[in-house]
């Protein structure tokens, strides 16, 4: 499996973001070969973090640019900084 972190700081409405998210991008998600789960996180503080999780590389490395296309068109105004991105091979799960 492999994982795509993406954490997203000085988020201006957490809650707006989160429907939006929720409504637009996780059917979004869905759809990516190899999909496994997705998760949307408010950290607190402005922060929020996003994980998604893929049978294999090309899916993980897919959604980083659907991420990329949404946020650009309609979660700009709320997410108005780059994400730091991770991903990687998951070497250990629960």
């Amino acid at each position: 499996m492999y994982a795509a972190v993406r954490r997203y700081e000085g988020v201006t409405d957490p809650a707006e973001a989160a429907r939006i998210v929720s409504e637009g991008f996780v059917p979004l998600m869905r759809g990516v070969p190899g999909f496994v789960a997705y998760y949307w996180i408010d950290a607190g503080d402005g922060v929020m973090v996003s994980t998604s999780v893929f049978q294999d590389r090309a899916g993980a490395e897919a959604s980083i640019g659907t991420a990329a296309d949404f946020v650009r068109d309609h979660l700009a105004a709320l997410l108005p900084n780059p994400p730091q991105v991770t991903s990687g091979e998951v070497v250990a799960h629960a």
